[in-house]
């Protein structure tokens, strides 16, 4: 028996993909989504006014 080897079909993959983006798309859930951005926005604050004290507090102590 032989096996026939088919060429590389570009719409194999594009169907591949968009089966996977869909998959992916329908178990996010806009709650989750949210909740994330609202936590990484908090952290980038909290980082950002934590980084400001630190250079302050060193600028202070080399006084």
């Amino acid at each position: 028996m032989e096996i026939v080897e088919t060429s590389a079909n570009g719409n194999v993959y594009a169907g591949t993909f968009g089966g996977l983006l869909l998959t992916v798309f329908s178990n996010l859930f806009v709650e989750d989504m949210m909740r994330t951005i609202i936590l990484a926005v908090i952290g980038a604050v909290v980082s950002f006014v934590v980084s400001l004290t630190l250079k302050e507090l060193i600028r202070w102590f080399k006084r």
